[in-house]
């Protein structure tokens, strides 16, 4: 095949006028000085804060602090692939992880990178790590509940979706089981879920991860993990990295759901971060700005306005306390932070109480509005009615003779203690959890030996879903049933409940 010359003249003449001439200018620094996942580069001089770098062999990093004459940078992977003298690149980018229907079902590390085996994460939207806040014009008041399926919660210290609830406590009471039932019980909801590993043994993870998964909540549940043996930098992104992550669905008016376990270690990857940067030490050798870490995070859970798709953001961080001291710098930082807190206590779990909830600490500043209303009618002065029963209970310990009034309100604390008690992995349905908790407000359980309380519940609620389901269904659907009023559904329980009575009492007689 011949070409005329002319044609080859044509060719010519359209690459030259179409080329354009494209120079990758990066800036390149060098490493002064290693340190355990930090190093000091010389020479980044237009580097901005947040600013991605680039080490060889692939490895990321992320500019922390801008000095005079050197950057500090925070190596986010292996440091030890790294050595003094090493070329530093200038990204232009900041860092970003994975976001979308790829990364659900999965288990990821903070920078978006599979960890199951189950190969890679296709995704073809990325979302930055740090993203601002939704500021007051775009959100609207909390409203519509998040049941957690735990008794004790959704009745005392109930949570609405875009609400941040604080799970406190020392370590060892339960507080990432609470975190856990509470993804568990989202099936069906619709309510995308992640969970936040941070510092804990990889062990520990790999048992929530399989629980996650027997209980089919996996299929929902994207777990993000930065484990014990994680670097400190990796141990500071993860809970940013798996806000983005939640934030994506939360943008498109979705809901979700995130639980950090436990920002306590965060806060101390922080405060080894910045103490290798020679950021000045404060309180409990945190810097000042440890608050800001912790507020960044938090505030961008929230429910969204209409304009912005009315979707949610639900997280529940978890604090490890130490002997019980809340008044800690980062516990009360976190308080601070949160819209109530949920306090469990080392003596209530010890002594049997599943969930060792606090009803006296424990709080949920947005209350009543986040319950359905046969919830919010039932329960409504539960909370008070616990935390009165605990100090007459440590009065009654002293041996006093109690008058028959004191003694009846200490029975029916110990029985609605009892009724409150709940298994790990056992997530209730509201209509369920209205149904007991009604039984017992309305002293239906005075009679009812202690012992044979759990007995009780579980023996009422086959009978109320196998010969009263019309009832129940009626709660389901009304979602009413008023303690204080005398309306068609409160008789028709009231009917149901004596006739479970009877028959209760004739097969104890057996």
């Amino acid at each position: 095949m011949k070409f005329k010359a002319d044609e080859i003249a044509s060719v010519i003449q359209q690459e030259i006028e179409h080329y354009e001439s494209q120079i990758d200018v990066r800036e390149v620094g060098r490493v002064l000085e290693l340190g355990d996942g930090i190093a000091r580069v010389y020479g980044l001089s237009g580097v901005m804060s947040g600013e991605m770098v680039e080490f060889p062999n692939g490895v990321n990093g992320l500019a922390f602090n801008l000095e005079e004459h050197s950057v500090g940078v925070i190596i986010l992977g292996d440091y030890l692939a790294i050595n003094e003298g090493d070329e530093v690149k200038s990204t232009g980018r900041l860092l970003s992880v994975p976001v979308g229907d790829a990364v659900i079902g999965r288990v990821v590390d903070p920078l978006g990178n599979p960890l199951d085996g189950k190969g890679p994460i296709v995704s073809s939207e990325r979302r930055p790590v740090e993203f601002t806040a939704p500021g007051v014009a775009g959100r609207q008041p909390v409203r519509e509940p998040l049941q957690t399926g735990i008794k004790a919660i959704d009745s005392m210290t109930p949570i609405g979706r875009g609400q941040r609830e604080l799970i406190i406590g020392d370590r060892k009471t339960g507080k990432t089981a609470i975190g856990i039932d509470a993804i568990i019980n989202q099936r069906n909801s619709g309510v995308k879920c992640f969970y936040v590993a941070v510092g804990q043994k990889e062990s520990t993870v790999a048992g929530v991860i399989e629980n996650l998964r027997k209980h089919g909540a996996m299929d929902f549940t994207t777990v993000i993990l930065a484990g014990a043996s994680a670097p400190a930098p990796l141990q500071y992104v993860a809970p940013y990295a798996g806000t983005a992550m939640a934030e994506y669905f939360t943008y498109k008016g979705e809901h979700a759901l995130i639980v950090y376990d436990d920002l306590s270690k965060q806060a101390a990857a922080y405060r080894q971060l910045s103490l290798l940067m020679r950021r000045p030490p404060g309180r409990e050798a945190y810097p000042g700005d440890v608050f800001y870490a912790h507020s960044r995070l938090l505030e961008r859970s929230a429910k969204l306005s209409k304009e912005l798709g009315g979707g949610s953001l639900t997280s529940l961080p978890i604090i490890e306390t130490l002997e019980g001291e809340v008044s800690a710098y980062i516990p009360t930082n976190v308080i601070s932070i949160t819209d109530g807190q949920i306090y469990l206590q080392p003596d209530l779990f010890f002594a049997g109480q599943r969930p060792a909830m606090n009803a006296g600490i424990s709080v949920s500043r947005v209350g009543g509005a986040a319950q359905i209303p046969a919830m919010k009618s039932v329960a409504g002065g539960l909370r008070l009615q616990l935390a009165a029963f605990r100090e007459l209970e440590a009065f009654a310990q002293l041996g006093t003779d109690l008058d028959a009034a004191t003694q009846a309100r200490l029975d029916r604390g110990y029985r609605m203690t009892e009724l409150l008690k709940q298994g790990q992995y056992q997530p209730m349905d509201v209509t369920d959890e209205v149904m007991i908790i009604y039984a017992g407000t309305r002293g239906h359980l005075d009679k009812v030996p202690r012992l044979q309380v759990a007995d009780w519940e579980k023996e009422f609620l086959t009978f109320m879903r196998e010969q009263k389901s019309e009832i129940r269904q009626k709660i389901a659907d009304t979602k009413k049933l008023d303690i204080d009023k005398a309306t068609d559904t409160n008789a028709e329980m009231e009917a149901a409940i004596a006739e479970f009575q009877a028959q209760y009492a004739t097969k104890q007689k057996t």
